[in-house]
């Protein structure tokens, strides 16, 4: 079968005989028509769309932004997820155990005087006084205010807390599956980050902080009316091409993010409450569980030894 391109050119004249005695080189084929199409023609289509514009010079580098700032959101949404986790542990961890804690310190002081009042030794009743002195130790300023006050003031926790009403707090450690997915979706579409101007940057940052206090709380219904009030909202506006110096800061901007929050979670990883978080990555709520079952039979143990002291 002929090809397209093959019957569009014009065929070849042909070759005229020799004449006798004349040397038998091939004569050149004639040249064809000036107005004839050539090879190149013939392949292209009458309707062929323009050649695309050369890349801006600036296009990888936006590209590289655009791949720094999703890697930070998504960094920036580990560190959060997990210092929420730590908190509520920690809160947790006091609100069941602390009571626990207290007897146990209780039952040292009363069994470190049980064994002084005995012997009348001076090391004795030293002992007695110093376990006595760690049954109520008075709280420092931060530990008094963990959690209730930061640079804005009061949280609504403190306020409440100040004013006698009831503080909510969190019911597990691990909020639920779709209240990690929404906010892990409201922090990616709203995240201060991605503004192109201070009042734009100013609503998300006031945004995202209701967001996150919802999902400490793990208030799965206020992450839904958050989601539905962001749909509604103004659409953010196409970024014009940036110069390539801007884009270089922003990329030297992003990477000091990254590693002062890389800062961040290996203080919340290293401290007691992530460490134990670490241990059980899966059922945190369980831990709690573990550890409350060996303070009781800890306290039934140092019940058990006071008795025998007192007898």
């Amino acid at each position: 079968m002929t090809s397209p391109e093959a019957e569009s050119l014009p065929a070849d004249p042909a070759p005229e005989e020799p004449s006798p005695g004349a040397p038998s080189a091939a004569k050149p084929a004639a040249e064809p028509p000036a107005d004839a199409p050539g090879p190149a023609d013939a392949a292209a289509p009458a309707d062929a769309a323009p050649a695309a514009p050369p890349p801006r010079p600036e296009e990888r580098l936006e590209k590289a932004v655009r791949a720094a700032e999703q890697a930070l959101i998504e960094f920036e949404i580990a560190v959060e997820t997990f210092r929420v986790e730590v908190e509520n542990f920690s809160r947790l961890h006091h609100q069941k155990l602390g009571p626990m804690y207290t007897r146990l310190d209780e039952l040292d002081a009363q069994i470190a005087e049980a064994k002084a009042a005995r012997t009348g030794d001076a090391e004795d009743l030293r002992l007695a006084r110093e376990a006595r002195a760690r049954v109520m130790p008075m709280p420092g300023v931060e530990e008094l205010f963990h959690g209730w006050i930061d640079s804005e003031g009061l949280s609504p926790e403190g306020a409440s807390m100040l004013n006698d009403q009831p503080v909510r707090p969190p019911q597990r450690v691990r909020p639920s599956v779709d209240a990690r997915r929404l906010y892990r979706d409201l922090v990616r579409k709203a995240h201060p980050d991605l503004a192109q101007g201070e009042a734009e940057r100013t609503r998300r940052d006031a945004f995202i902080a209701r967001v996150n206090h919802a999902y400490t709380l793990g208030d799965e219904e206020a992450l839904r009316a958050l989601t539905a009030e962001w749909e509604a909202g103004p659409a953010s506006e196409e970024q014009p091409p940036s110069r390539s110096e801007e884009l270089y800061a922003r990329l030297e901007w992003l990477a000091e993010r990254k590693e002062m929050l890389t800062l961040v979670a290996k203080r919340l990883e290293d401290g007691a409450i992530g460490s134990m978080l670490r241990v059980a990555q899966d059922d945190p709520d369980g831990l709690l569980d573990q550890i409350a079952e060996q303070l009781l039979a800890e306290v039934a143990g140092r019940e058990r030894e006071l008795a025998a002291l007192l007898e």
